[in-house]
């Protein structure tokens, strides 16, 4: 059984998709690529701040599918330029700071998003407890 995950209390995807799936029977959650677009249609300025947001809104998938973030497998991320690299990676950090373990990561740079003011762009795959 699969399971669609998209919280109330953050911004609805822009189309026909789920901001997270659970497949029940292997225990395993993916969230979609998450863009920081606040409840309020609001974008935060500055890669550290759209990361930041964006780790919020993962975290309230992983809670709503049944998991946390210290069950995270594998982060994927993306960044529009070199330059925003630092800002993702402190939010990254900062969100990462209290879990016993470290997940696998892989962050890429790319040519851009949907709109331009998106910088970054991060999913997760994550076990249930």
């Amino acid at each position: 059984m699969i399971k669609s995950v998209t919280p109330s209390d953050m911004a609805p995807p822009f189309a026909r998709y789920a901001h997270g799936v659970v497949d029940v029977r292997s225990g395993v959650l993916m969230t979609s690529g998450q863009l920081a677009l606040d409840l309020d249609g609001t974008i935060p300025e500055g890669a550290e701040a759209q990361a930041a947001l964006i780790f919020s809104n993962l975290e309230k998938i992983l809670i709503e599918g049944g998991t946390d973030k210290a069950h995270v497998l594998k982060l994927h991320a993306y960044v529009t330029d070199r330059a925003h690299m630092a800002g993702y990676m402190a939010a990254r950090d900062a969100w990462l700071a209290d879990i016993p373990h470290l997940p696998a990561s892989t962050l890429m740079i790319v040519s851009g998003f949907t709109r331009p003011e998106f910088v970054v762009e991060i999913e997760v795959t994550a076990s249930m407890p």
